[in-house]
């Protein structure tokens, strides 16, 4: 039996609006193998629900605040040949990373498979990202059938090597970096591998947290096996299968449509990372070019530095996250993050580069170019669609780690990322104190941290006059102190964006620089953007974000929002008068109009241009001076 080609409605997954129909082309084909619309959407969020609550389950249950707070973890669901089908509502950034995985269990496993089996890996250089993410995986059966996969991978806080936390920038190879886990089996038929065990346990400087974390993605597969089984048992094993076949395809066609909305063509775009930690001032090449044809898009990295010395080069898999991450944002809401995406967009990088190191790269500080090559994914877009794309932000995350020994030799290990600063956007200013677009991220607990770590946050607040002017200006970044509570300890910083600032687009100024001081009350000494240094009793860190960067030109920003910023301690009145134009009398919370048109008029000239420019590294010249 045959049913009619031709198109229907139906309810369009992932609108704000629920009254928004799609129209979903359907093919004559058989009535047996034709999914069921209603059938499919409920199968369709009950898969995206388990991937959800596995991620839930390792926030319940984890041990460790990167995971518990910073939510440095993924979560996922994969078909029976490891395709990705589902992920859980945690990090853009681990996008590339399950598939990659998954294919090296694969490779390595296809066929030593059976129920009870959990695998394990974390190795940069087989499937994995770096090594402090651990991947734990779980094969799915019913009836002695694999049908799919329980996915989790988890940013343990230490897993070894020469400096606690295991993410040193200064790091030069991959050995220094701490244990490295070949994909291999952590339970075999429901027996848990006892010599892998023995190795974690006396590597790293944490097993005990180590392992709980270990036991919260385990409890996370095992959520997922118990739901997953009601839904075998819900839909049969064979209609299980068709449709995860159909929730991959559904999102491949969205992703296809919404492709071809976007204009055809070819567009390049570079930024730098100040250097790599190692070669101090030595500037690193970001370079891709995007070339879009119809429903498929090629990101190409070809151009971008060799790998460097130091621990920031990436693997290919997070390369391929920041290039999915930055097309995704300029795609439609509500189409599925699996596999179906990943077939309309090509990632290119060669081998031996910064974004896709080999053997021996270092890689422990490898999500600083992830987050920069996000940035300059939104560059390139920028170029593209200037009228969707924001303009960079802080340069995040910069990564903050304190270890040491307590006076009875029990080891501690504090973990940080922080961000938080968005680039201006087309039509708004960037946001302030929100999670970088690739993170997802959310703050540790000060409470938590100084009862859990020797450690005192004695600040956390915005920092006025850094955000980059615009037309709509660039979020505000934040600083950060820690006082150090214990004799001695040691301090790892893995931060950017202070010689090469966060880009402003089509007029807007860049963001003020990234700030390190120790002791900022005391001998203020100012510190490189990436460090590994030992601390004592009673020194300060503090850490000051970058500046996000602005959008549109700033003189043709509304004097009333420079006014409320002013008020707001974001920005100083000097601050506004050099960047704006704007002249506020503070004695009365008023704009001078006059002096303020006057002002913005003498700028204009003084400035010259000739045309808008598309993107700004560096503040124009010289409006400073412009008015007098």
């Amino acid at each position: 039996m045959q049913v009619a080609s031709g198109l229907h409605s139906a309810p369009c997954p992932g609108s704000p609006n629920p009254l928004r129909l799609c129209r979903i082309s359907r093919e004559a084909s058989p009535v047996a193998t034709t999914p069921d619309p209603i059938a499919f959407e409920l199968f369709k969020n009950a898969i995206f629900s388990i991937a959800d609550e596995m991620a839930l389950t390792v926030v319940r249950t984890t041990y460790s605040g990167v995971l518990k707070d910073n939510m440095d973890f993924s979560t996922g669901f994969a078909d029976a040949e490891g395709k990705l089908v589902a992920q859980g509502l945690t990090l853009p950034g681990h996008l590339g990373s399950v598939p990659t995985a998954m294919e090296a269990i694969m490779r390595h496993f296809r066929d030593d498979m059976a129920p009870g089996d959990v695998f394990i890996m974390n190795d940069p250089f087989d499937g994995g990202m770096h090594l402090p993410d651990i991947f734990v995986f779980k094969p799915l059966y019913h009836e002695g059938e694999r049908l799919a996969f329980a996915c989790t991978v988890c940013h343990h806080t230490d897993v070894g090597g020469r400096v606690a936390g295991s993410n040193a920038s200064d790091s030069t190879e991959i050995y220094a970096e701490g244990l490295r886990i070949a994909p291999m089996k952590f339970y075999e038929a429901g027996k848990v591998n006892k010599t892998l065990m023995s190795f974690i346990e006396k590597n790293v400087r944490l097993p005990v947290r180590v392992f709980g974390d270990l036991r919260a993605q385990l409890a996370a597969c095992h959520i997922a096996e118990t739901q997953f089984a009601d839904l075998v048992g819900k839909y049969g094993a064979s209609q299980t299968r068709s449709f995860m076949r159909e929730t991959i395809d559904y999102a491949e066609r969205l992703t296809r449509a919404a492709l071809e909305k976007l204009p055809d063509g070819e567009w390049s775009f570079e930024d730098w990372i100040d250097d790599d930690g190692v070669d101090y001032g030595v500037p690193i090449r970001l370079f891709v070019t995007i070339r879009k044809t119809g429903g498929h898009m090629v990101v190409d990295w070809t151009g971008t530095h060799p790998q460097v010395k130091g621990a920031i080069n990436n693997t290919l898999s997070f390369t391929k996250a920041a290039s999915y991450t930055g097309v995704r944002s300029v795609l439609p809401p509500g189409i599925p993050n699996n596999e179906g995406v990943f077939r309309a967009i090509e990632v290119i990088c060669p081998p031996g580069t910064v974004g896709n190191g080999v053997l021996p790269a270092a890689c422990a500080a490898r999500g600083l170019t992830g987050f920069r090559m996000t940035d300059c994914m939104f560059g390139v877009l920028a170029m593209m669609l200037p009228d969707k794309v924001k303009a960079a932000g802080d340069g995040g995350n910069t990564g903050i780690s304190i270890g040491g020994y307590h006076a009875d030799r029990s080891p501690f290990i504090y973990v940080d990322f922080t961000c938080g600063a968005w680039g201006a956007r087309p039509w708004e200013d960037g946001l302030d104190g929100n999670s970088h677009m690739m993170a997802n991220m959310a703050s540790h607990s000060i409470e938590v941290t100084e009862v859990e770590q020797p450690i005192q946050i004695t600040a956390y607040e915005f920092v006025a006059d850094k955000a980059g002017a615009g037309r709509y200006r660039g979020g505000v970044p934040f600083r950060r102190d820690y006082r150090f509570l214990e004799a001695e300890g040691m301090l790892q910083v893995r931060s950017d964006r202070r010689d090469h600032r966060p880009f402003g687009l089509y007029g807007g100024n860049p963001g003020m620089p990234s700030e390190n001081y120790l002791n900022p009350d005391g001998e203020n000494r100012v510190l490189p953007s990436k460090l590994t240094m030992t601390i004592r009793r009673g020194d300060v860190f503090r850490h000051v974000l970058a500046g996000a960067g602005g959008w549109g030109d700033p003189l043709e920003r509304d004097p009333a929002a420079v006014l409320k910023d002013v008020r707001n301690e974001l920005l100083s009145p000097a601050k506004a008068l050099a960047d704006y134009g704007v002249v506020i009398d503070t004695a009365r919370w008023t704009i001078d109009v006059a002096a303020t048109t006057r002002r913005r008029e003498a700028m204009r000239r003084a400035r010259g241009w000739q045309a808008v420019p598309k993107v700004q590294w560096h503040d124009p010249q010289p409006l400073a001076r412009a008015a007098e």
